[in-house]
């Protein structure tokens, strides 16, 4: 799958990747608010690209990199992902390079993201799950009309919210 936004390619992951995800994956900041173990080579980071692969092919996952359209390096990663038993609701999931927030690139893939789950997957809610400390990204949320709600918990994850949005 290759996607195209104003300034972006949004487009799975290949082996060739291997280095780009090891990078964002294993960035501290990054991982500043996600529970992960961080891959400690690019073996490990083709590991996760074969397994997001096995698991697209499943229809488990939407899972694209996100690159500018003049550069082929990925800077983050955006996915719909823990699907309900009756695929009409999704978990996004998102992370960018430090170097690329306040830039509205992770805007720009979540609008696309949040279109795609809509119209062409047909789900009816998307969830969202932050750390509550974690403001951008609890901003980005609400710039997408995404709705806290506090009558649910994550489970394991107690720092974690849960957003929601419906169609």
């Amino acid at each position: 799958m290759k996607f195209s936004t104003e300034r972006l390619i949004l487009r799975t992951i290949t082996e060739y990747d291997a280095q780009d995800i090891f990078e964002i994956r294993n960035n501290t900041e990054v991982n500043k608010y996600i529970a992960r173990k961080p891959p400690n080579s690019n073996l490990e980071a083709l590991e996760f690209i074969l397994n997001i692969k096995r698991k697209s092919d499943n229809n488990e996952v939407t899972f694209l990199g996100i690159a500018y359209q003049n550069k082929p390096k990925l800077i983050g990663t955006i996915c719909l992902w823990n699907f309900s038993e009756d695929r009409k609701s999704a978990e996004l999931g998102y992370e960018l390079l430090p170097e690329y927030h306040r830039k509205g690139i992770m805007s720009e893939a979540v609008k696309f993201m949040i279109g795609y789950g809509f119209n062409v997957l047909k789900l009816k809610a998307i969830i969202a799950k932050t750390n509550k400390d974690n403001l951008n990204s609890i901003q980005l949320l609400h710039k997408f009309s995404f709705t806290l709600n506090n009558k649910k918990v994550d489970a394991g994850f107690p720092n974690n919210l849960i957003f929601e949005k419906f169609k």
